[in-house]
């Protein structure tokens, strides 16, 4: 394999392998459930939200807005990522808790302020967002996400 191109691997027994997955020393994806085909609703990994409990008539559109902010690293949207912690909606205003995938994501900036703006424009008040402490992993992504990128 050259330096900086991407393919399959192939080994013993004709089984095909995705470099990412052999890389990150994982088992190749398994195909989608019976269960996954029916249902295509992603299953979520983040935590409730408190705006769930205080104004759940704007999750939908929220999550909708949110969905459209895309890392461009990772090709995943932030929702999907579990980057999105926490969202309180007050008669003041609205804060976002966010964290990154890794500590010094170089589009961490641009992301944040998406995030901000997005939420901004649904809740029409006047938003802040704010860096969590919490250590990104990739526990927290949506499940469809984890068999996209071959984590299953």
């Amino acid at each position: 394999m050259h330096p900086g191109r991407r393919s399959n691997v192939h080994l013993q027994h004709s089984q095909t392998y995705h470099w990412r997955s052999l890389m990150m020393n994982l088992e190749p994806p398994m195909p989608p459930s019976d269960q996954t085909k029916q249902n295509p609703e992603p299953k979520s990994n983040r935590p409730k939200w408190e705006v769930e409990d205080t104004h759940p008539e704007l999750v939908e559109e929220i999550l909708k807005a949110l969905r459209t902010v895309i890392d461009p690293e990772i090709g995943l949207d932030i929702i999907a990522l579990g980057l999105i912690r926490n969202i309180q909606v007050t008669d003041e205003g609205a804060n976002v808790v966010m964290i990154l995938t890794t500590p010094f994501c170089p589009y961490g900036p641009a992301l944040l302020e998406m995030a901000r703006q997005k939420v901004e424009q649904v809740v029409g008040k006047p938003t802040t967002i704010e860096l969590g402490t919490e250590i990104w992993d990739r526990s927290m992504m949506e499940d469809d996400a984890m068999a996209m990128w071959g984590l299953y």
